[in-house]
């Protein structure tokens, strides 16, 4: 079993963190911290030799439809709703410092 976590080994991390803890805070993070370090212990000692990986809890589905090819809109309508129409194409302003 690992030794429990000291206030020492959070006023070190913190300082290599460049974090200034007050003493009260000091006392806060030893504590939380050793709870955490103690969780992922028990975590640690558990079997799962026969547990496969996982990625999530739950089946999943996809949710997703079929994709379905479907005729598409009318070039000539939409191109007649544009402001401006060159050659067959949308025609939009000049940029990055191109002439017209």
């Amino acid at each position: 079993m690992p030794e429990p976590l000291t206030r020492q080994d959070v006023a070190k991390v913190a300082d290599l963190a460049r974090l200034h803890l007050t003493d009260a805070e000091l006392d806060l993070c030893t504590g939380q911290l050793g709870a955490i370090l103690d969780h992922a212990a028990d975590i640690a000692a558990l079997d799962l030799d026969d547990v496969p990986p996982t990625a999530h809890p739950l089946p999943l589905m996809n949710v997703f439809r079929p994709d379905v090819v479907v005729p598409g809109a009318d070039r000539d309508e939409v191109l007649a709703q544009a402001p401006a129409v060159e050659d067959g194409r949308f025609r939009v302003p000049a940029i990055l410092g191109e002439e017209p």
